[in-house]
């Protein structure tokens, strides 16, 4: 996959290791006849990447969905879904299948500060398919049926209640599991199913209605839960009753100072009585787009967690490490084509995607091991067109560059040190004969 230029069809992985000219039957069936428990890849880096943060008491994970396109109309699992890319005047539609992603934060540093991401499960959750307009009534009940359980809810949930089981397996019971998703799981549906030993904090309606838990019961009727009805969150952050708060964060590279609204110890009849919520209301930061240009206004954020103990600080920054999720979805389909393998059975369908997904893992996750070694490091520099930083993020194509640089060296018989320290020298020569040789090394930047 790593010397693959092309598109990252199983053919094009074939190619990328030399076996264009053998029988490939073989590498179909590796997937097809589920010759590769990806579950266990999966769960082999999740247990290493809790090892790396041993002292916290929380394991911070981000949920999230994402749309694959296609265009054969007998691929399993594929249908029309609303494209989240539309724009917000109106709905497109796209044919395409649906993925869930779990993603483990892993902290770079103690307290607040930036962290690394780390996909640990990439599950296929297709819809129900819907019978002809023909079908018998038995077909038609149980396509009700199978609506009710495959949905996102159902598959979020499922996921969720896994990974708590193989941290109970694993002797991790003192650990809280802290899921951070968005609005589309921030539901009853969810909050309902919930684990214990699970933290959920996910971003919640402005017009969301919440209510105070009840301080007298009337003598007489019923027994109440819910007490009175508190304001919408927008109306709580438009509102001089509460005081806003100043609360430090790591978010887009450096600590910020984030006004926030905190109302604690209140109850969503649509997740029950059981759960009791802490209501975050942030105020939107302001930024420039440049040195000279006008102060613009980001939009402010309502979040709700189901735990009370878990400090302020914590909750916010647990959040803000969310964004990486999106990366990592979006350098998994651009840089290394996940989805682009052109296949139709149903295991091939489930498993290449997720294989993939668990590479980019593992070459992120030997990353992290490198760097926390004290040993010299030699990397291909940069293009000079990219700004010098001190502290630079080591991007998904620098590691692949890295990667294919190493294997393409022990080829043809270079010292890969050699090779980066004669890169340096040549870093200001206008022209090279020998350019063309450093070009398969930046082919995926």
């Amino acid at each position: 996959m790593i010397n693959c230029t092309g598109k990252s069809t199983l053919t094009g992985l074939i190619s990328g290791v030399g076996q264009q000219f053998k029988d490939w039957s073989a590498y179909y069936r590796i997937f097809a006849k589920n010759r590769v428990d990806v579950k266990s890849i999966f769960k082999t880096i999740f247990l290493k990447s809790v090892a790396l943060s041993p002292k916290s008491k929380y394991v911070v994970v981000h949920m999230d969905d994402t749309i694959i396109r296609k265009t054969g109309k007998k691929i399993t699992g594929a249908s029309w879904r609303r494209d989240p890319l539309g724009p917000p005047f109106h709905t497109n539609f796209i044919w395409g299948q649906r993925y869930i992603e779990l993603s483990i934060s892993i902290p770079n540093q103690k307290g607040i500060g930036p962290s690394s991401c780390i996909p640990i499960a990439f599950d296929h959750c297709p819809s129900a398919k819907k019978p002809n307009f023909k079908a018998e009534q038995n077909e038609i009940d149980l396509y009700k049926e199978q609506k009710k359980q495959m949905n996102l809810n159902k598959y979020g949930s499922s996921c969720i209640s896994e990974l708590r089981d193989t941290m109970d397996n694993n002797q991790m019971h003192g650990k809280k599991l802290v899921m951070c998703v968005d609005g589309s799981y921030t539901n009853g549906s969810i909050l309902k199913q919930l684990p214990d030993n699970v933290i959920l904090i996910g971003r919640t309606r402005k017009d969301a209605k919440f209510s105070l838990p009840v301080t007298r019961q009337s003598i007489t009727g019923r027994k109440r839960i819910y007490g009175d009805d508190l304001p919408s969150p927008e109306d709580i952050r438009k509102s001089d009753d509460y005081e806003w708060k100043s609360v430090k964060a790591f978010a887009a590279g450096k600590i910020h100072d984030f006004q926030i609204k905190v109302v604690t110890n209140i109850l969503w009849r649509k997740a029950g009585q059981k759960h009791k919520f802490k209501l975050i209301i942030i105020r939107p930061l302001a930024y420039r787009l440049s040195k000279k240009s006008k102060i613009l206004y980001r939009k402010p954020a309502y979040i709700i967690c189901n735990d009370l103990d878990i400090s302020i600080q914590d909750l916010l920054q647990f959040y803000l490490w969310r964004w990486q999720i999106e990366v990592n979805i979006g350098d998994e389909k651009n840089l290394l084509g996940v989805g682009q393998a052109q296949v139709r059975n149903k295991n091939s369908v489930e498993n290449i995607p997720a294989f993939l997904t668990a590479v980019y893992s593992m070459i992120h996750l030997a990353n992290i091991l490198y760097q926390r070694k004290s040993i010299n490091q030699h990397w291909i520099p940069r293009p000079k067109w990219y700004p010098k930083k001190s502290g630079k993020r080591i991007t998904t194509g620098d590691l692949l560059n890295n990667f294919r640089a190493t294997l393409y060296c022990k080829a043809i018989g270079i010292s890969f040190s050699h090779f980066v320290n004669e890169q340096e020298k040549l870093r200001s020569a206008q022209n090279s004969i020998e350019s063309y040789i450093y070009t398969p090394f930046y082919s995926r930047a």
